[in-house]
C-alpha cells in the first residue's frame, strides 16, 4: 500500500499537495478548538477558523512563492495570537510547513534571516499577549523555539540532499573516468596486437626483399629462392591481420576463436625468421611448465618483437633466445652480437622511432614483471624481462 501511495503522489503532485493541505487544516482547526477549550475567557471561534483556512490555503503556492507564503502564514498566526489563541504547534502548523519549505532553498543566508524574522515575530506576539513572566516559556520561548527547530531541520534536509546530489555526480564522474580509462587501455592493447602482428611479418618481408636485392647480381639462385618465400610471409601476415581485425568487428563472443599464440609456436616463429636470413638459437633452463594464456601470449609477443627488431636493426644475422624457468619467474633474454653487415641488406637507416620497445615494456609491466633493454657491454643488444609465474595452486585451479 505504501508503494502504491508513493506512485500516486509522484504521478499526481497537485492531488498530493491538496490532500496534505487538507490534513494540515484539520490539525490546525483542532488547535483552534483546543485553545477555546482551555481558555479561561470564551473566545470567538470564527476568526480562528478563517485565519487557519487562509494560512492553509496559501500553502498550495509554497513551491513557487515560498517567502510570500511564509509572510502570510506568519501574519495569520500572529493575528491569532493577538486574538488570544494559544500558540501551540497545532495552531502554528501552516507557518512551520512554510518555514520548512523556505529552509530547503539553496540561499542559506536568506533562509536563516527569514527564520529569525519569523521567530522574532512569534516571540513579539507572545511577549505582548502574555501577562505573567512565568508564562513566557509557553507563550514566548516555546513558539520561537519551534520555528528555529523546523528551520534547522529543513537546513539539515537540504544539506543531505545536496550531499546526495554531489555524491551521485561524483559516482557518475568516476564511472565516466573508469570507462574512459578502459577505452584507453583497450586502444593500447589493440595497438600492441596490431603492431606485433603486422610489424613482425613486414619486417621479415622487408629483410627478405632487401637481401634478395643484394644477392640478385652475385647469387641469383639464392635471391630467387628468397623471393619465392615472400608470399608465405605476406600470406601469414594477412591471415593474422584478418583474424585480429575480425575480432574487433565482432559484436558478440558467440563465435569460436582461434587460440592465442604462445611459446609453443616458437618453432614456427624461428622458421619465419630463418627465411629472412636470421639464425636464432633457443636454450631452455629449468623445468618448463604450462603458462596461463595471457602470460603465454605476453612471453611470445616479447620474443617475437625482439626478434623483429633484430631483423630490422641488428648488424649480425644471428640471435640467441634464453628461457629460464624458476619457481616464481620466467626470465626471457634475447641477445645479438655486434659485427658488420652490409647496409644494403638492411635498407636505409630508420630515422623514425618505433613503438617496439615501448610495447614490450607495457606487456611486461601489465603482467606484473620487469623489463630491460639496452646495449651490452661487450657489444650487441639485449632485451631481458622477468614475468611472474602463478603458484601451483593457482595454475591447477
Amino acid at each position: 500500500m505504501t508503494e502504491r501511495w508513493k506512485h500516486r503522489a509522484t504521478n499526481r503532485p497537485h492531488m498530493a499537495h491538496l490532500v496534505t493541505t487538507s490534513l494540515l487544516l484539520a490539525f490546525t482547526v483542532g488547535g483552534v478548538f483546543l485553545t477555546r477549550t482551555v481558555a479561561v475567557e470564551p473566545l470567538v471561534l470564527w476568526p480562528g477558523l478563517v485565519l487557519s483556512a487562509v494560512a492553509c490555503a496559501v500553502l498550495l503556492r509554497r513551491r513557487s512563492h515560498p517567502f510570500v507564503v511564509l509572510l502570510v502564514t506568519t501574519a495569520c498566526i500572529m493575528t491569532e495570537g493577538f486574538l488570544g489563541y494559544l500558540l501551540t504547534p497545532l495552531l502554528m502548523g501552516p507557518m512551520l510547513v512554510a518555514q520548512y519549505t523556505v529552509s530547503l532553498r539553496p540561499e542559506r543566508r536568506t533562509t536563516w534571516y527569514s527564520a529569525l524574522a519569523a521567530a522574532a515575530g512569534i516571540a513579539l506576539t507572545g511577549f505582548l499577549t502574555t501577562d505573567s513572566p512565568h508564562e513566557w516559556i509557553i507563550g514566548l520561548v516555546n513558539p520561537a523555539a519551534w520555528v528555529l527547530m523546523v528551520a534547522s531541520f529543513g537546513s539539515y534536509v537540504r544539506v543531505r540532499r545536496e550531499y546526495a546530489i554531489a555524491r551521485a555526480e561524483h559516482v557518475a564522474q568516476e564511472r565516466e573516468e573508469e570507462a574512459r580509462r578502459r577505452v584507453i587501455q583497450e586502444r593500447m592493447r589493440i595497438a600492441r596486437e596490431l603492431h606485433d602482428v603486422v610489424a613482425h611479418h613486414l619486417a621479415l618481408a622487408n629483410a627478405q626483399a632487401g637481401t634478395a636485392a643484394h644477392l640478385a647480381r652475385t647469387h641469383p639462385d639464392q635471391a630467387i629462392a628468397m623471393i619465392a618465400k615472400l608470399p608465405e610471409v605476406t600470406a601469414s601476415a594477412l591471415r593474422e591481420l584478418k583474424a585480429t581485425v575480425g575480432l574487433l568487428r565482432q559484436d558478440t563472443d558467440s563465435q569460436e576463436l582461434a587460440p592465442a599464440p604462445g611459446l609453443e609456436q616458437l618453432p614456427q616463429l624461428l622458421a619465419t625468421c630463418a627465411s629472412a636470413g636470421l639464425d636464432v638459437s633457443v636454450t631452455t633452463e629449468g623445468r618448463p611448465r604450462p603458462l596461463p594464456p595471457g602470460l603465454d601470449l605476453t612471453a611470445y609477443r616479447i620474443v617475437q618483437e625482439a626478434l623483429t627488431n633484430i631483423t630490422k636493426h641488428a648488424a649480425t644475422p644471428s640471435a640467441r633466445v634464453r628461457l629460464n624457468y624458476t619457481r616464481h619467474y620466467l626470465t626471457l633474454t634475447i641477445t645479438n652480437d655486434s659485427g658488420s653487415r652490409p647496409r644494403t641488406a638492411l635498407g636505409p637507416p630508420d630515422r623514425s622511432r618505433g613503438f617496439g620497445l615501448l610495447g614490450m615494456r607495457e606487456r611486461a609491466l601489465s603482467a606484473g614483471g620487469t623489463f630491460h633493454a639496452g646495449p651490452r657491454s661487450d657489444g650487441g643488444f639485449e632485451v631481458a624481462c622477468s614475468l611472474p609465474l602463478p603458484s601451483s595452486e593457482e595454475s591447477t585451479s
